[in-house]
């Protein structure tokens, strides 16, 4: 299990990440309920470097906000990689921002299903001129602990994949 304090190093990290390269970024948000932008936002002077984010938990809100698809929803669902690649990808365009985290999925404990269990979580990380890469994850327990693994996932991926850091332990 990962602990508040990785989450607070690695938003640190992230921070002074985006302060050094004078970028910005933006989340957009289903499953975690805003935990991802709350842990950007806990660093004093994310001001700098995050404007705002985005909670979008019903398809409509994913459609409105973040100008996903309705064939992508149909076709892949909204638990699923295509979604959370529309989503980061809209969060940039919406925000103006330089990067983007994206994601949706099951924390449970109900929602899933047998080919998308509970915990099955996917993310999108956004670069505005750039490839957005998506990634799906299954995550176990209580509904908080898959929550707060995704967070930890999401700071992880976003300083390998914007800024090229492998950290294997924080």
């Amino acid at each position: 299990m990962n602990t508040l304090n990785d989450v607070n190093a690695l938003s640190r990290m992230l921070g002074q990440h985006l302060t050094e390269s004078k970028t910005t970024i933006t989340t957009a948000e289903s499953c975690t309920g805003g935990a991802i932008s709350k842990a950007i936002t806990d660093i004093s002077g994310c001001s700098a470097y995050f404007d705002g984010g985005v909670v979008t938990y019903s398809e409509q809100s994913k459609q409105r906000f973040l100008s996903v698809s309705a064939d992508t929803l149909i076709q892949h669902g909204v638990v699923s990689e295509a979604v959370a690649k529309e989503m980061a990808e809209g969060a940039c365009l919406a925000f103006s921002t330089i990067y983007a985290i994206s994601v949706t999925g099951f924390a449970g404990p109900g929602g899933g299903t047998t080919e998308k269990p509970v915990g099955t979580v996917c993310f999108g990380f956004a670069h505005a001129a750039g490839e957005t890469l998506t990634y799906q994850c299954h995550f176990h327990g209580s509904r908080d602990a898959i929550r707060q693994q995704a967070v930890h996932f999401a700071l992880l991926k976003a300083l390998e994949t914007f800024f090229k850091i492998k950290l294997d332990t924080v």
